[in-house]
């Protein structure tokens, strides 16, 4: 079955972002790979980024985690209960869970040059983690390097919370942001899309001398929604995860779901 979305759907923004994320950079490497062959080669990578504020995303793409803050709250009263008893220290008037740093694998794609190995151009799937600090400030230095050092960058933005790595006022009304940035190119070509716009199909730059390929990144998108069945997993019926709807966002939502 389809999502109801023709692009993005803001229903994949929650617990199921991780497995959206790393089938969509799976997806992107098989759909790319016929069309860069024999001169180029497309490789998933990972970083692991360590996320020392999940509390934003407690309840949103951590359930895990707030479940092991209430039994730790549980642990640490049932022990104050303990410690009062005859003398004994004051006990203390609020006792806060500690949220430990979340360890969070990124996918990415790489784009090689096939003799001799070379990083050409990269693909990169925007996570939460990268878009709240610290994060947010780790990301907008590997954009830096990966520019100076002659890389193409290709970035997907499929996600509504957080603080976009591209600072332009333009970009304020945007719900999901798709921007290239050819190498020495001294610009980023945006795609701004709304929830009732279909994903673009996007050209992937390679050397100077060989023309871009194209990914459809709404067909990736479609396909990977299909194969993993996420519609088994998602109530229609509620309100997308956070961040909440805005009233356009929410209109577009009604009208997407009553089609």
């Amino acid at each position: 079955m389809a999502s109801p979305f023709p692009g993005m759907d803001p229903y994949l923004e929650g617990y199921l972002w991780p497995d959206v994320h790393t089938a969509l950079a799976s997806k992107i490497r098989q759909s790319l790979t016929p069309l860069l062959r024999p001169r180029y080669t497309a490789r998933l990578g990972i970083y692991v980024v360590e996320d020392v504020t999940p509390e934003g995303d407690i309840g949103i793409m951590y359930p895990d985690i707030e479940v092991l803050q209430r039994e730790s709250s549980r642990i640490i009263r049932e022990t104050a209960l303990i410690e009062t008893r005859g003398d004994s220290p004051t006990p203390a008037t609020l006792t806060i869970p500690l949220v430990l740093p979340v360890a969070v694998q990124i996918p990415f794609v790489e784009i090689r040059d096939a003799a001799q190995n070379s990083l050409v151009t990269s693909i990169e799937i925007l996570s939460p983690v990268n878009k709240r600090e610290p994060g947010l400030a780790q990301y907008r230095q590997k954009r830096q390097r990966l520019y100076q050092a002659g890389v193409h960058l290709l970035e997907i933005d499929l996600l509504r919370r957080g603080t976009r790595p591209l600072v332009d006022t333009r970009l304020a009304n945007a719900t999901y942001v798709v921007g290239l940035t050819r190498a020495h190119g001294g610009k980023t070509d945006i795609w701004q899309l709304g929830l009732r716009d279909p994903l673009p199909i996007v050209p992937v730059p390679l050397r100077q001398a060989d023309d871009d390929v194209l990914l459809d990144l709404g067909a990736a998108l479609r396909s990977v929604y299909e194969e993993a069945a996420y519609e088994l997993s998602i109530d229609y019926t509620s309100d997308p995860p956070p961040p909440a709807l805005n009233d356009d966002e929410r209109s577009a939502v009604r009208a997407v779901l009553r089609q």
